[in-house]
């Protein structure tokens, strides 16, 4: 059960490469969520990833699914990654995988830890001090190993730039989408994720998961209602109206993002508005005004003044940047 991406057509000359460390008993969900994202999109999508696996005993490796999988790659093969991915690992990794860790990232690879999977990168330090996702079942255990990590429990994911964590396996999509957008733009992560049919990108301050109510039936999902949104970013739609939409009150609506999202609901719409001006700004050449009103943001002014706050640069900058 082979997971490495296609080997035709070619890869680019020099595309980032990205390689999932696995283990016997591995959890296939977080690695192929990885491939998906990393890997060969077809001919209309320029191939800016390769992606392998490598395990510390290459061959045959047993899987959470009850089929093993095929690797033939060995840690070595990590002297050359440009991204390690480390998902569902067990918490005490021989010390030929530290090493082969260590040395990656010294040389300046990017570490990816997902759920388990962030044993390894605590193991060797290089999260001291640092604000680290982790998946709610595994925060008290990790802060009892190594007490100098900051371990959260209610965000998907954090990403710190040469180390990014994702608590739980479904992250991973979020997570590896995040990465491409930051490496590549708006443009290219949207159609990605377009291709891969992927619901609204998730930021990484959004909740791992609501609260369970004392009393009452479960929360409703979101979903619904920021498909709808999506679909409207024009119109200046207002909390009472997706209350409306929702057939809750706004107070109600509010708690649900919170609970569910971990934002308010003016605040996911901006980010979203704010995604859509940057796809813009990169595959077009719309003035920054029309491309103000096409995504709701009304005005030239108010667009860049929510860029500048978001980004940290301008539209016209950043369309230099990512053109």
């Amino acid at each position: 059960m082979p997971l490495d991406c296609p080997e035709t057509p070619p890869a680019p000359a020099d595309p980032h490469r990205v390689v999932a460390l696995v283990a016997p008993h591995q959890e296939l969900y977080p690695v192929t969520s990885a491939s998906a994202v990393f890997g060969y999109h077809g001919p209309d999508i320029p191939q800016h990833y390769s992606f392998r696996l490598c395990a510390e005993h290459p061959g045959s490796l047993s899987t959470t699914l009850g089929a093993p999988i095929q690797v033939d790659g060995g840690l070595d093969a990590l002297d050359e990654a440009d991204t390690v991915l480390i998902a569902g690992w067990t918490f005490t990794p021989s010390p030929a995988v530290l090493d082969a860790v260590a040395r990656a990232h010294a040389r300046g690879a990017r570490v990816v830890a997902v759920a388990a999977g962030i044993f390894i990168p605590a193991a060797l330090g290089i999260l001291d001090g640092r604000r680290v996702s982790v998946h709610w079942e595994l925060a008290a255990d990790l802060a009892e190993r190594h007490p100098r990590v900051v371990p959260d429990g209610t965000v998907i994911y954090v990403d710190d730039g040469d180390v990014a964590t994702a608590g739980a396996s479904a992250a991973t999509l979020d997570l590896c989408l995040h990465q491409v957008l930051q490496e590549h733009g708006a443009a290219y992560a949207m159609r990605v994720g377009r291709q891969l049919a992927a619901g609204p990108h998730r930021e990484g301050c959004q909740r791992q998961y609501p609260p369970l109510p004392t009393a009452g039936p479960m929360p409703d999902s979101l979903a619904p209602l920021l498909e709808w949104l999506l679909t409207r970013l024009p119109e200046q739609i207002t909390v009472e109206d997706m209350a409306a939409r929702s057939g809750v009150s706004p107070r109600t609506l509010t708690r649900q993002f919170a609970d569910q999202l971990g934002v308010p609901p003016g605040r996911w719409l901006l980010e979203r508005r704010l995604a859509a001006s940057r796809a813009l700004l990169e595959e077009t050449d719309l003035p920054v005004e029309t491309i103000a009103t096409r995504v709701g943001l009304s005005s030239a002014v108010n667009l860049r003044r929510r860029f500048h706050t978001a980004l940290r640069t301008t539209p016209a900058a950043y369309r230099r940047s990512f053109r």
